[in-house]
């Protein structure tokens, strides 16, 4: 293998396996040829789905590993039996070592969130990490944070929140500076919770490397008003799921009544076309990809649900964060916003 960029897969992670890692490592590698990849996970299983694609295998190394990580194992169980021993944690300590810049997994969230958070630690500042999404808009693409790593969140950390969401939302955007809106029950500055208020404060009125726009409320978010939504994991996740139940909500109620009646199934056959570019703006698997921020490495998770056109985009995702430089924009940004916070307090003793 050259000194291409190298991403470590966790073969073994989501409910198929190797059966979608591989195949959407190809499609990955249709788009990004310079890539190269190393498969941690059952030699046995990887083997002859390579060998299926020989493209891919060029390009791939697998690395043994002995166990798998199950979908519903409690992450402390997995982080005690999988130590050193399975394709997620051998895959996570591949970017610690610098022998890959990222690691994506469809394997269990939160066992992939132990792991990474006792393998790569969090970086200088950063109290606690959190789960970015890509969530559809009506205009393109928001950062959605955090949609579940940190429940009740505290004012500090919505702000590092934002800290890292604009990192992120920079780097897939390509915008210098994105705009910032924490999630609240309504517009109004009498409204929310204390940490959201004092958040809120905080983002408003000290000189942050950040453009806030004040709160956002639940619809706007699809809205696209902003490109980052701040929020604590607890509301992020009901927010995520509820969005990903209604599109499907939706998807399903709209096809049966295209195929009610008759004339129902003669206007979805003339209006094809406009039916297909909807689906393709609903469909999650263009938008999969949740970015672990705040630690020190790279970390994507997949659904693991997900099919291989969801898992190369899982792919596209961590290639992006790492060829646009998050952790270190993420870690200057950060330090900088802590120079800030600490700047009235070291005056308070001045006279």
């Amino acid at each position: 293998m050259t000194a291409n960029l190298i991403i470590a897969l966790d073969a073994m992670g989501g409910d198929a396996g190797p059966d979608v890692v591989i195949p959407g490592a190809a499609l990955a590698l249709e788009r990004h040829p310079d890539v190269e990849f190393l498969l941690f996970g059952n030699e046995a299983r990887i083997a002859p789905l390579l060998a299926a694609k020989p493209k891919l295998k060029a390009r791939c190394k697998i690395v043994p590993a002995e166990i798998d990580v199950a979908m519903d194992e409690k992450p402390s169980q997995a982080l005690r039996r999988g130590r050193n021993k399975s394709g997620m944690w051998l895959a996570i300590d591949a970017v610690r070592k610098g022998e890959a810049a990222a690691v994506v997994s469809a394997g269990n969230t939160g066992a992939l969130m132990a792991m990474a958070r006792f393998i790569l630690r969090t970086l200088p500042g950063i109290e606690r990490p959190a789960i970015a999404a890509i969530w559809p808009t009506s205009v393109g693409e928001s950062v959605v944070l955090d949609v579940g790593a940190t429940v009740g969140a505290d004012a500090h950390q919505l702000v590092e929140f934002a800290i890292m969401g604009e990192a992120m939302a920079s780097c897939l955007f390509g915008k210098q500076h994105p705009t910032v809106g924490l999630l609240n029950i309504g517009v109004e500055e009498v409204k929310g919770n204390d940490s959201v208020k004092e958040a809120a404060r905080m983002l408003r009125e000290l000189k942050l490397p950040l453009q806030y726009e004040g709160y956002v409320e639940g619809d706007d978010i699809g809205k696209g008003r902003v490109d980052v939504v701040v929020t604590e994991g607890f509301t992020g996740n009901v927010a995520l799921k509820t969005a990903e139940g209604t599109a499907k909500q939706i998807t399903t109620f709209l096809r049966q009544a295209l195929r009610a009646t008759l004339i129902s199934k003669i206007g979805a056959f003339l209006a094809g076309g406009a039916f297909n570019a909807l689906r393709e703006r609903l469909d999650p698997r263009k938008h999969n990809g949740g970015v672990f921020l705040g630690l020190n490495g790279v970390v994507v998770k997949s659904h693991g649900g997900t099919d291989a056109l969801g898992f190369a985009t899982a792919v596209e995702v961590a290639i992006e964060m790492v060829r646009n430089g998050l952790v270190q924009r993420i870690a200057s940004d950060v330090a900088e916003v802590h120079n800030v916070l600490q700047a009235p307090r070291n005056g308070e003793g001045e006279s």
